[in-house]
């Protein structure tokens, strides 16, 4: 692959995962409402509320600190970084970059996550430190289960590499009835919950001090920093589904650069994350909240698909 293709495959992935992003978060809002028997908020409402809160004023605390300035720009940074990582369309083939390594990717979203627990703390606030600190005791359980479950895609998959996975996916038949795959699927499902703090784990719609996670450490933030904030959370839902989408059903995904495979492969993707969305919506409407000192089992879960997925790779080979 010459750089130029590179270059496009970098421009190409960033805008079409920008562009995108915020129509799930509305697409699973609108899923929840109609299942509770409301009429819900517009698809592109996200859209409306982003360019809003563009225009509104940044108004910070009086004991807040330079973090609390610098955290919205890293954040938005990093996760478009992490896009990079995780081809929505089209898969660069043996660019020699290093951004399809599996590692990076999760290192650069503990990085993001580890400054918006920060600015929660940095604030001052008593919902804002409540929330970092439920973030960072969720994350300290989760974050070795996390590492576990990519080891055990890494060594299915035998490539550390998202690129190599994506396009061993391509040129495999059939990966969506492979028993491997299906239970290293449940696994990565249920990241995709965990990370983007969905129900069970944490309720995205409850302002509630009792409850509050994600919600409680980005309250203080305002106007265009919040925009940035609510852009990061959705472009990082995107990746993780795409993580699971493209090793599962990888059909619309391309591996050699074509105006028609271009096309066909943004609009195959969108039709799938968006029938992912509406998974996740109506999954979030038929189960409550858990305590926090529930969430554990949930985590174990977690870790039994993946050692299972690892016990039958080594027997069914």
């Amino acid at each position: 692959m010459n750089d130029s293709t590179f270059v496009f495959y970098i421009i190409f992935n960033l805008f079409f995962a920008v562009i995108i992003s915020p129509f799930f978060m509305s697409l699973i809002k609108k899923v929840k409402a109609y299942c509770q028997g409301r009429k819900g908020p517009q698809l592109f409402q996200t859209y409306y509320n982003l360019m809003k809160l563009m225009k509104k004023e940044v108004v910070y605390s009086s004991t807040s600190s330079n973090i609390m300035r610098i955290t919205p720009y890293i954040n938005i940074v990093v996760i478009l970084l992490s896009s990079i990582c995780v081809p929505l369309v089209f898969i660069p083939q043996s660019s020699g970059s290093g951004f399809g390594n599996i590692i990076l990717f999760l290192y650069l979203l503990a990085l993001a996550k580890f400054f918006m627990a920060l600015s929660g703390l940095d604030a001052g606030s008593t919902f804002g430190s409540m929330g970092s600190s439920r973030e960072m005791t969720i994350s300290a359980v989760f974050e070795p289960v996390i590492i576990i479950v990519f080891a055990a895609l890494a060594f299915v998959m035998n490539t550390a590499d998202i690129y190599r996975m994506f396009t061993n996916s391509v040129n495999s038949s059939m990966p969506f009835l492979n028993p491997i795959k299906f239970l290293n699927s449940i696994s990565l499902f249920i990241i995709l919950i965990v990370e983007t703090s969905r129900c069970p784990v944490d309720n995205p719609e409850t302002h509630l001090e009792l409850t509050m996670i994600h919600e409680a450490m980005l309250l203080e933030n305002t106007g265009k920093n919040l925009a940035l904030m609510e852009l990061s959370h959705a472009i990082k839902q995107t990746l993780l589904m795409a993580l699971l989408i493209n090793l599962i059903i990888p059909y619309g995904l391309i591996t050699t650069l074509t105006f028609t495979g271009v096309i066909l492969g943004a609009f195959s993707f969108f039709v799938k994350a968006s029938i992912v969305s509406v998974i996740v919506g109506v999954l979030e409407s038929s189960i409550a909240k858990s305590r926090l000192f529930r969430l554990p089992i949930l985590f174990m879960m977690v870790f039994f698909f993946s050692f299972l997925t690892i016990l039958f790779e080594v027997f069914l080979k």
